[in-house]
């Protein structure tokens, strides 16, 4: 059974930025939108290429608590199978090691429609098995404010098109921009939309994660053909705690998956990938007729589908 040593894992990351770099670099002469369709094409072949050979698809928009659940099924597939608590799931690195684990393809469903045109539906995912993980819009929103501040790279922001890097704004004005909460709503729609066009979808709410954490994960690796323990949930859980998680970040213990888990500025309690992971943590920003008016525009605009 093929098994890749921690050296491996080192190399590959090491290799991914440097071939990142070098095509970076090649781009570097051509004007500015073409550089960026050629990036995002890229960016969307390597995505296609893991979808086909993905065993299940788990889609969120940036923000909405991925990487809580990446690290809940990562500590629950390495208890389960005997493997270091410090690995950290990235597609196929977990199958190499024991292929009762599955292939999962973790996407923002950012780019792979500039590979495949497929931009106004979701034919892509239409014969795949497909979680959808979602979270409140503004909850979202404002967690991206913070990622788009401390932690996200000048070249994703204009990749994204989030606002320009250094702009002085407020968070009021960030979350109002098109590239924002706008963004999110339109994102989760045209998911509803679709949604009976998946062959296997199951939805899930960060709001229920938070406040039935077991149950949903269980959920979920059953939605993956896979049957869990009392225990092993447990263990997943527990490792997967905020507290546990910022300790983890703050001390790199996933340092091999790159700049996933590692916090920008130790000094800094926003720069951490995990924060608040509160619900509705929103409110806490914003005066009482902007949250009139926020909540007015979800509520307006959201499909049902996700109340």
């Amino acid at each position: 059974m093929p098994c890749i040593s921690r050296s491996d894992l080192f190399i590959g990351t090491i290799l991914k930025k440097v071939l990142r770099l070098l095509v970076l670099g090649v781009l570097f002469c051509l004007p500015k939108d073409r550089r960026k369709r050629i990036d995002r094409w890229l960016r969307g072949r390597e995505e296609y290429r893991q979808l086909q050979l993905a065993d299940a698809v788990i889609i969120s928009f940036g923000k909405s608590g991925r990487t809580w659940l990446r690290v809940m099924i990562s500590r629950f597939y390495s208890f389960k199978h005997g493997l270091k608590a410090s690995l950290l799931m990235g597609f196929d690195n977990m199958h190499n090691k024991n292929q009762a684990i599955p292939k999962l393809f973790f996407s923002h469903d950012n780019y792979l429609k500039d590979y495949t045109g497929n931009i106004n539906n979701k034919a892509d995912f239409y014969d795949r098995k497909v979680i959808l993980l979602v979270r409140h819009p503004l909850d979202v929103a404002v967690s991206q404010f913070f990622q788009w501040k401390f932690r996200m790279h000048p070249g994703k922001k204009a990749l994204n098109d989030y606002p320009e890097h250094g702009a002085d704004i407020d968070i009021y004005d960030f979350v109002m921009h098109p590239g924002v909460l706008l963004k999110i709503i339109d994102y989760l729609n045209l998911w509803a939309d679709e949604s009976k066009k998946i062959r296997e979808l199951h939805i899930v709410r960060y709001e229920d994660m938070r406040s039935r954490t077991s149950e949903v994960l269980d959920g979920i690796l059953r939605f993956f053909d896979t049957l869990a323990t009392a225990a092993e949930l447990e263990e997943a859980v527990s490792f997967s705690s905020i507290e546990n998680m910022r300790k983890m970040e703050d001390k790199r213990t996933f340092w091999l998956s790159g700049s996933r888990m590692v916090a920008k500025d130790k000094s800094n309690p926003s720069s951490y990938k995990v924060r608040k992971a509160k619900v509705g943590g929103y409110r806490d920003y914003f005066d009482e007729d902007q949250i009139v008016s926020l909540e007015a525009m979800v509520n307006e605009r959201l499909n049902p589908i996700y109340v």
